[in-house]
C-alpha cells in the first residue's frame, strides 16, 4: 500500500510557488535519492572545504549523518515515523520523529509531544552547501507536519527538538523557546520547544504566507 501524500508548495530560487509531495514515510526510493543524489552533491561540497582549508567545525554539521540507518532503526517501531518532501521527482528533504516523548516547558511539562529527532534538507537546498538554493520553504513543510502530527495524536501541536548549531537560528525564527544546551546530549546541543499556542500561532502565520 503505498504512503499518505499530502500536495504542498515550497518555493523555487526565484520565489515562485512549486508543487511538491509531502510523503508520510521515508520509502525505498527516498534511501535511493539520498544514496545517489545527496550523497554525491555532499561530496562535493565536502571536497571544496577540504580544498579551501575550511575547519571541520564549520562544515554542514549533518555531513555525517546516514538516513539509510535511521530509516532501518525505525523498522517495527510504532512510535516512529518518517516524512519526506518529493519535488520534480526527487527527495528534498527528511524528517524522523518520535512519539514517546514528553514537554520541558513550565506549564507543560510532563505532556506529550513529537520530538523532531532528524530533520534535513538535500544539499542543493541548503546555504551552507551552495550560493542559491534550488528549492526554499522544505524545511519549514516538514516542521509544519511535525506539527500537523502533534495535533492529530492529541498532542496539541507540541513538538520539541535538539538543534544542531547551524540551525539555532532557524527554529528561533520559527517561534519556538529556545530552553538552552541540554547538559544530558552529546555536543549539549540546545533544546527548543512549541508549546500548544506557540504551534497554534506557527501554523496561523504558515497559513496566511
Amino acid at each position: 500500500m503505498s504512503a499518505d501524500v499530502t500536495r504542498i508548495y515550497i518555493a523555487d530560487s526565484n520565489g515562485a510557488p512549486v508543487q511538491a509531495e509531502l510523503l508520510h514515510e521515508i520509502g525505498r526510493q527516498q534511501v535511493a535519492d539520498w544514496q545517489n543524489h545527496w550523497q554525491p552533491a555532499l561530496l562535493d561540497v565536502l571536497r571544496d572545504l577540504v580544498a579551501r582549508k575550511v575547519p571541520m567545525n564549520q562544515w554542514p554539521q549533518s555531513w555525517h549523518w546516514r538516513w539509510d540507518r535511521k530509516v532501518a532503526e525505525m523498522a517495527g517501531l510504532l512510535g516512529f515515523q518518517g516524512f519526506s518532501v518529493t519535488c520534480a521527482g526527487l527527495t528534498q528533504g527528511l524528517m524522523r520523529v518520535d512519539l514517546t516523548k514528553s514537554a520541558r516547558l513550565p506549564n507543560e511539562i510532563g505532556k506529550p509531544v513529537v520530538y523532531v529527532e532528524y530533520l534535513e534538507v538535500a544539499p542543493w537546498n541548503r546555504l551552507d552547501c551552495v550560493p542559491v538554493r534550488k528549492y526554499k520553504g522544505v524545511g519549514i513543510a516538514l516542521l509544519t507536519e511535525a506539527v500537523v502530527l502533534s495535533e492529530a495524536e492529541g498532542f496539541k501541536g507540541r513538538i520539541g527538538l535538539h538543534s544542531l548549531p547551524q540551525s539555532d537560528g532557524f527554529y528561533r525564527d520559527q517561534g519556538m523557546t529556545d530552553l538552552g544546551p541540554d547538559q544530558h546530549v552529546h555536543g549539549h546541543l540546545r533544546y527548543f520547544e512549541f508549546s500548544a499556542d506557540d504551534a497554534a500561532q506557527f501554523l496561523k502565520g504558515e497559513e496566511e504566507v
